[in-house]
């Protein structure tokens, strides 16, 4: 069993990878000020949930997009499986020819991402990974990472209007009844919600057309519930993208 990791500015993903198969996901929020004490005993307190003791992981790997804390997750890990995890960054083998301006800047959740994509489904692929930000990565049809495009987050636009604001109140991330709505709150769902949808099928259209051909569109990240199934684009879903990447980084990278 290998425990799979992925820390971001939000939440922190995991789960464990039996056969290359993703079971007992979970999710926990991002505190850069817990110790790696406090981490150990919060992931052994969920894989105990679910069954699962320390002495069951015979490996793991780490992509983290928080510095302060990759180091952290390190040490929790040893502490709780008596593993030296893979980190995911510069040295470590991922397959993944990347063709942008610096490589290095790439983020080790990005390429995590695209590795599994590049598992599962057929090249050229747009990931769509809606989190803090809304990432999308395009992978052209020899699986080369070509490059992306940055949007806020919707929860990012959310928390916007509602701090950047004294009249518009906090509301739940979720969408409207219909797109021309009638009252504050209603109106600031549509907004967020439709818009983030239709940004993504622009951005959709304008990859298409620079590949020169169609694209299997694949969404994920947490809060791709919300938006995907809005847009007007032929989207899969697919949870489980980073951590099957992180899997596959896992394997070529393992001590024989």
């Amino acid at each position: 069993m290998i425990l799979a990791i992925d820390v971001g500015n939000t939440n922190i993903s995991a789960g464990c990878i039996i056969g290359g198969d993703i079971v007992n996901e979970f999710r926990i929020m991002t505190n850069i000020s817990r110790t790696a004490d406090e981490y150990a005993i919060q992931i052994h307190t969920m894989l105990g949930f679910r069954g699962i003791r320390g002495e069951d992981i015979e490996g793991a790997v780490i992509s983290s997009v928080v510095p302060p804390l990759t180091s952290t997750f390190k040490d929790a890990v040893k502490q709780l499986a008596m593993v030296e995890p893979v980190i995911v960054g510069v040295g470590v083998k991922t397959g993944l020819n990347i063709l942008t301006d610096d490589p290095g800047q790439l983020g080790a959740d990005m390429v995590a991402t695209a590795i599994g994509a590049l598992d599962k489904y057929p090249a050229p692929v747009i990931i769509v990974d809606l989190g803090t930000a809304t990432k999308m990565s395009v992978l052209n049809k020899t699986g080369s990472f070509i490059g992306c495009a940055i949007l806020p987050g919707v929860s990012l636009s959310m928390n916007a209007l509602a701090t950047g604001t004294s009249q518009l109140p906090r509301i739940p991330l979720e969408a409207p009844n219909k797109s021309i709505s009638t009252n504050t709150i209603e109106c600031i769902k549509s907004g967020v919600i439709f818009g983030a949808a239709s940004a993504i099928d622009g951005m959709i259209e304008r990859f298409e057309k620079e590949l020169g051909q169609k694209a299997v569109v694949v969404a994920t990240g947490g809060l791709a519930e919300s938006v995907y199934n809005h847009c007007k684009s032929e989207i899969t879903y697919d949870p489980y993208l980073i951590l099957r990447g992180l899997g596959v980084i896992y394997e070529k990278n393992k001590k024989k």
